[in-house]
């Protein structure tokens, strides 16, 4: 039997019972699709945590205090031996190839201005928070180099504060309320957008050290510090440590790089996409049941044809190779219709949701591909074996 007799006698096979080729290759469909569509949603998810972390740059190390092996965690409400403070952002400035720090402290306020009052975030920060986290004015400027302690009552207001305040009228040089105390507005930045839920569009921004009086608080939630990309961030963070502990007496805070950030949350959310992308592994189990179930009927239903075809001189490696092409044939149509409908979905849901990032992961695509494959291997040996070892006379007797 040559390749192109099994060719076309494999197709005939599959285009005779179309219905049934349709049913059973539809369970492969089911769960290739669905395992797109889930690994999709996963990739989106890592792509835009990613996205939200690199917009303030590569090169960034932030410290907070408390001890905590959980890397990537803000350890900021943990009690800790002595407090991070202003002091220890200026001694940071001094370590070498550090390029900015910024001391950082953040809480809810009421801010207002004439008749016109709005409840939002109020950032402590310092002059070189522009460097670190890569923004930009859109009027003024930004908080000047006061000193950390005794900063002006300076304010640098956020695009959607600015809408809400002052309407289409300049804000530079007035004057607003933040916890009572009245600021000069001194600059609006740019629009920055959102980090994993914190809006920097509607937040004020004031002297570090004015914001910890406001907030009565004795502890900066954290510092960021920008070093030169040529410098690993590895030895950075060892030089950041050393001085912190020589200050402190002991490890009571906690150095994170942004290369951990990112590596912790990409571990999570591989994880997840693992676990949702099992979840449509379960479709292509029960697709692989169907296959095996529909191969094990056509081998009972070509019973004769199987007897002629041995009778003509058909071996058995050759029937073995007839229905293993079916049953592969068919779940390799399933695949591919699932992979069809699976970008589709994909990109239908990113056009209905477009706040839902969804990004396709191509490595797990051709992955389910192969599994779909040999799912229908897998599925159509025992079937396939049972009508290789059947004997041509008794074959051909139950015509």
């Amino acid at each position: 039997m040559y390749l192109r007799d099994l060719t076309r006698l494999t197709l005939g096979a599959v285009l005779g019972q179309r219905m049934r080729s349709i049913l059973t290759a539809l369970g492969i469909t089911v769960g290739i699709a669905a395992v797109m569509l889930l690994t999709s949603l996963g990739e989106g998810v890592r792509a835009y945590v990613v996205n939200e972390f690199s917009q303030f740059g590569t090169n960034l190390i932030v410290v907070t205090p408390g001890r905590t092996t959980t890397l990537g965690a803000s350890a900021a409400v943990i009690a800790n031996v002595r407090p991070l403070s202003l002091d220890d952002a200026v001694a940071l400035e001094t370590l070498p190839r550090v390029q900015a720090v910024v001391p950082g402290v953040a809480g809810n306020a009421e801010v207002k201005h004439g008749g016109f009052t709005r409840r939002t975030m109020v950032f402590g920060t310092g002059p070189d928070m522009l460097a670190v986290w890569k923004a930009r004015m859109a009027l003024g400027r930004f908080l000047p180099a006061d000193e950390p302690r005794t900063a002006r009552a300076f304010a640098v207001l956020g695009e959607k504060v600015r809408q809400e305040l002052f309407r289409d009228t300049n804000p530079l040089g007035q004057r607003v309320r933040i916890g009572g105390e009245s600021y000069r507005v001194i600059g609006v930045l740019e629009p920055k957008g959102q980090l994993l839920g914190w809006d920097l569009d509607d937040a004020v921004y004031i002297p570090a050290g004015r914001a910890l009086a406001l907030f009565d608080r004795d502890s900066l939630m954290e510092i960021d510090l920008n070093y030169d990309p040529e410098i690993p961030a590895a030895r950075v963070a060892a030089r950041i440590r050393a001085l912190l502990m020589a200050r402190h007496g002991s490890e009571d805070f906690t150095v994170t790089t942004q290369e951990d950030m990112l590596a912790t949350l990409g571990r999570i959310i591989g994880i997840l996409t693992l676990a949702v992308g099992g979840l449509g592994g379960i479709s292509l189990l029960v697709g692989a049941v169907g296959i095996l179930t529909i191969m094990t009927i056509a081998v009972n239903e070509r019973t004769p044809e199987i007897g002629l075809l041995r009778a003509l001189g058909a071996t058995r490696r050759q029937v073995l190779t007839l229905f293993l092409g079916e049953a592969t044939l068919l779940s390799a149509l399933g695949g591919l219709a699932g992979l069809a409908v699976g970008a589709g979905g994909a990109g239908l849901l990113g056009l209905a949701v477009p706040a839902l990032p969804v990004g396709i992961a191509w490595r797990y695509v051709f992955l389910a591909e192969g599994i779909a494959v040999a799912i229908g291997l897998v599925s159509g040996v025992m079937p396939a074996r049972r009508a290789a070892r059947l004997d041509p006379v008794e074959a051909l007797h139950t015509e």
